[in-house]
């Protein structure tokens, strides 16, 4: 059966002719919504230890990697891999450091590809220019936490950053011909199904390439959770949420790769809703009622149909 959505592995196989394996990575970044840069209490729903793999364990990134090659290898026979600075803000820090702890995927040939997950008021030309220099080697995404392109639910949220520099980010990303893709939160408070809807109306007039989809989750330590246990938050049923993103699919450009369908995160820190990590059974709903609707990635598209 022909896929309705242009899935990230397809994206890969196009362009590597097999199944590449991304390996998250905590490359030991901070975060200036968590240093006091800008804040200390960071992003209400953030717990890196909830859906980074390695995040601060404080292991060698060379460790990271071998480790990780090796089980995807031995499990699923994967050769080819691409190495995704996950944990934290992955471009905050020198030129110097930057180019330091990037450049250690040269010494795993088998790594094809170098995603960078940031925020994008982390980010400025010589940053780019260093990224850019990957690109003869290897395929290059930067990847921004924008989860919202509404001002007013940034700031309630505790970003701590507005669209406009999102914008800025984008512009300056594809100016050095690096990929973009973009991580959205459906579900946040005080946004209605009408504003997430309006997220992919206004992303897909944007130069960028791919998005990634979350929904709102409770991880323990967080404010989300403090305020989650006072009745003061109403989380997306599965029901919900595979209806938004078959809307959303509709809506969004194509050829727009979904880097992500749903968002999961480690048993030992999820509070609720517990479905987001039957992955499998979520994606194949969401499969299900495409072919139910007989829509399709785009057949909704409108060039320029943006919200003013």
């Amino acid at each position: 059966m022909e896929e309705r959505f242009y899935s990230f592995s397809k994206y890969l196989k196009d362009k590597f002719g097999e199944k590449v394996q991304r390996l998250s990575l905590d490359a030991g970044f901070g975060c200036p919504n968590i240093d006091g840069s800008l804040s200390s209490k960071g992003c209400i729903y953030c717990n890196n230890r909830g859906f980074g793999r390695y995040a601060r364990l404080n292991k060698p990134l060379k460790e990271q990697i071998k480790e990780s090659i090796k089980f995807y290898e031995n499990r699923r026979g994967i050769k080819k891999f691409i190495a995704y600075f996950q944990s934290f803000s992955n471009t905050y820090a020198g030129l110097s450091e930057l180019k330091e702890k990037y450049d250690i995927i040269r010494e795993f040939p088998r790594i094809v590809g170098l995603f960078v997950s940031t925020r994008p008021d982390c980010i400025d030309e010589p940053k780019m220019q260093l990224l850019s220099s990957y690109n003869k080697d290897y395929l290059v995404w930067v990847e921004y936490g924008l989860q919202t392109t509404h001002d007013r639910i940034l700031k309630n949220i505790n970003r701590n950053h507005s669209y406009k520099d999102f914008l800025s980010a984008v512009e300056l990303t594809r100016k050095y011909n690096i990929n973009v893709g973009v991580h959205l939160i459906f579900g946040l408070p005080l946004a209605t199904c009408q504003d997430m809807l309006d997220d992919i109306q206004e992303l897909s007039d944007l130069d960028i390439q791919g998005v990634k989809f979350h929904v709102l989750h409770v991880l323990s330590g967080t404010g989300l959770e403090k305020v989650y246990r006072r009745g003061k938050v109403k989380l997306l049923t599965k029901e919900e949420y595979v209806r938004l993103i078959v809307d959303s699919l509709k809506r969004l450009r194509p050829g727009c790769v979904i880097l992500r369908l749903v968002s999961d995160a480690s048993s030992n820190y999820l509070v609720a809703p517990d479905w987001i990590n039957r992955k499998s059974e979520v994606i194949g709903n969401i499969r299900a009622e495409l072919e139910k609707r007989k829509v399709y990635q785009g057949c909704l598209y409108e060039a320029g149909s943006a919200k003013s």
